[in-house]
């Protein structure tokens, strides 16, 4: 094989322009010029590989001729990296694109210290580094939201914080548990306790899982990696979109985070998938989610989460306030960052490729598709008998505990047929037991999760603890 070309600045800065657009990225010369036009998301290109895992991910981005700041075309002729490296995994390019693109590695002995200097901002942002505290100082989820508010850029913060509209649902989510009470029963022999718990085919340590997330890397550079190697080694079990379909990962890099044992193995009684689930948006173009799908069961995954409350992006108004750099990557989004009379939601352009016609009928379609094990996710009546996603789509649907004590009431018979899990407002360990006592199987907490993944993996094992 080759050596690769070694190219000098001098070379890479002549290919700076819409026809003719070379990038470096880790070192690696890229020829974008007919990738980049045509296909803002990565998809549909004559140079890409049909591998659903990585299909939406590159939002490197759009480049049309009446865009202010395009990302590739402000980085033409140019070194990339630092944007590029903030959202997406090292791999995400190679997949993506054929080895005909990659035209050579950069000669770093040519490099000067204007080209190391990054391309000007059209506003530049002045950023006051604050401090995070000791983490052996946090002492409960209350205390890492309060350090990743003061510490994680404001559109980071606004993303995760934010709820729809009035926030009614997402205090609801957790006032409520406040208004459930115990009847603590005394003089009980409690030597010897046991957190252990079986979900969705798996033994794990305690039932608590972690919701799948968007952007991750937003918070740490390892994002759902962090997280997947942190319930890990604490012996529970992450939901992720990608390992979520807006993860900032692959599936694949996901699960070789893992020190996962082979078949051959694994001599307990857990199945020998990986301890991930994925949530499924279901895509309009449903080749598309059908393409992931067998991604997703070839990674070893056999449990996926199909999210059914948020046909819609809903109108949470902290995300949209913050106006979003247009320079931006966002992966899985199919539409650009854009700031508009409604506002700059991040929410707003990953969920854009939700199919909106998804209906119960469907599920005979995934059913069709999909051999492992397959949970519901935002059934918010008895009637639909569980989620109202964090309070962040619908304001005043119901809060999470209470469509549980509804179920209890109106539709008892689901708890001997079906897992029921509780996703919503959970903050304390006094609010997993009440779940539990009504009937849960098992509870996860989201934002928690990725409000202790500002500390990385470190800190998603002190939250566990």
């Amino acid at each position: 094989m080759a050596e690769p070309k070694l190219l000098s600045i001098e070379e890479i800065s002549k290919h700076n322009t819409a026809k003719d657009l070379w990038i470096v990225i880790d070192g690696q010369v890229w020829d974008l010029t007919q990738f980049a036009p045509e296909h803002p998301g990565g998809i549909g290109s004559k140079h890409f590989r049909p591998n659903y895992s990585v299909s939406f991910s590159l939002s490197l981005l759009p480049l049309q001729s009446d865009t202010k700041h395009p990302v590739i075309l402000k980085h033409a002729g140019h070194d990339a990296s630092q944007p590029y490296n903030e959202v997406h995994s090292p791999s995400l390019l190679p997949k993506t694109l054929t080895t005909s693109k990659l035209i050579g590695t950069l000669d770093t002995s040519t490099v000067s210290s204007a080209w190391v200097k990054p391309p000007p901002q059209q506003n530049p942002k002045v950023q006051l580094k604050k401090e995070k505290p000791a983490l052996d100082t946090l002492i409960s989820t209350h205390d890492f939201e309060a350090v990743a508010e003061k510490t994680l850029g404001p559109k980071t913060w606004g993303f995760y914080s934010s709820a729809a509209t009035d926030l009614v649902t997402h205090k609801a989510n957790s006032t409520f548990f406040d208004r459930i009470w115990f009847r603590p029963r005394v003089l009980r022999d409690v030597r010897t306790r046991d957190t252990r718990a079986r979900i969705m085919g798996r033994e794990v340590e305690m039932p608590v899982f972690v919701s799948p997330a968007a952007l991750a890397r937003l918070v740490h550079p390892e994002g759902e990696k962090a997280i997947a190697r942190a319930c890990w080694r604490k012996g529970i079990v992450q939901g992720t979109k990608k390992v979520s379909t807006n993860a900032s990962f692959s599936i694949d890099e996901i699960v070789s985070a893992l020190p996962f044992p082979s078949t051959a193995s694994n001599s307990n009684s857990s199945p020998p998938d990986p301890p991930l689930f994925f949530q499924l948006y279901v895509n309009k173009h449903r080749s598309r989610s059908e393409s992931l799908l067998r991604t997703v069961w070839d990674a070893g995954i056999r449990t996926i989460f199909l999210t059914v409350d948020s046909p819609i992006a809903g109108k949470r108004e902290a995300d949209e306030r913050v106006r979003m750099d247009e320079d931006q990557a966002v992966p899985m989004g199919q539409g650009k960052p854009v700031n508009d009379q409604k506002g700059g939601g991040l929410g707003r352009i990953t969920g854009s490729f939700i199919d909106e016609g998804l209906q119960w009928g469907d599920l005979t379609w995934l059913r069709r598709l999909w051999r492992g094990r397959v949970v519901v996710k935002g059934i918010m009546t008895a009637e639909d008998a569980r989620s109202n996603h964090g309070g962040r789509n619908l304001d005043t649907s119901p809060p999470a505990i209470l469509i549980l004590l509804d179920i209890q009431r109106n539709a008892p018979h689901v708890f001997d047929q079906l897992e029921v899990y509780v996703d919503g407002g959970i903050r304390r360990g006094t609010d997993i037991l009440k779940a539990i006592c009504l009937g849960a199987t098992a509870v996860s907490l989201g934002r928690p999760f990725l409000y202790a993944l500002n500390y990385g993996q470190q800190g998603v094992e002190y939250l566990v603890d």
